[in-house]
């Protein structure tokens, strides 16, 4: 079978490469199919044994392996899209959030209001680990330490208190981010 082997990849290799590449398009993906191809018939070589028609067989894994190669390029480009939508949304909101941030001309004071209201609205606990996290620039750690509470509550609490802040800052977007920072 070794030998026999190697026959058929001297034979087949460029003729299942030239027709890969025709439709996957770049050489370096024809090659890894064609690779793959080989590297499986190796591993399964009882397969060779019961092609009747070697040529039509070759060609028929190929072909799968194209199709199977493109659909999957065909899903990350559609995801690809859609994380690109979403890039784009997300960044015409901070533009439009900046712009009216600028349009009220708030003061310092009224700054301070804003984000000291945002902060207060948050329930007792919430708040308290948020401002030991953000304000006090305290560690996970060192407040799980200091509450006699676990890590994961936490984290759980600092997460309650971004989304909290995030909707009663909606309008005020920079100043969620200052918070958060």
């Amino acid at each position: 079978m070794g030998n026999n082997f190697s026959e058929i990849y001297l034979a087949y290799y460029p003729k299942l490469l030239r027709f890969a590449a025709e439709y996957v398009i770049l050489n370096e993906d024809a090659e890894n199919i064609v690779q793959d191809l080989f590297v499986s018939l190796w591993e399964n070589k009882y397969l060779l044994a019961n092609a009747d028609n070697l040529n039509a067989y070759l060609f028929k894994l190929a072909k799968n392996r194209c199709i199977d190669f493109l659909r999957v390029k065909i899903r990350e480009k559609e995801r690809n899209k859609k994380i690109q939508k979403g890039f784009e949304i997300e960044l015409k909101l901070k533009l439009d959030s900046l712009e009216e941030f600028d349009k009220h001309g708030y003061t310092d004071g009224d700054i301070e209001r804003l984000m000291s209201e945002a902060i207060d609205s948050l329930p007792k606990r919430c708040r308290q680990i948020f401002i030991m996290s953000k304000i006090e620039r305290l560690k996970y750690n060192e407040i799980a330490s200091q509450l006699d509470l676990s890590i994961n509550t936490i984290e759980n609490q600092i997460s309650i208190a971004l989304k909290k802040l995030k909707i009663k800052l909606k309008n005020n977007m920079p100043l969620y981010c200052f918070l958060i920072g």
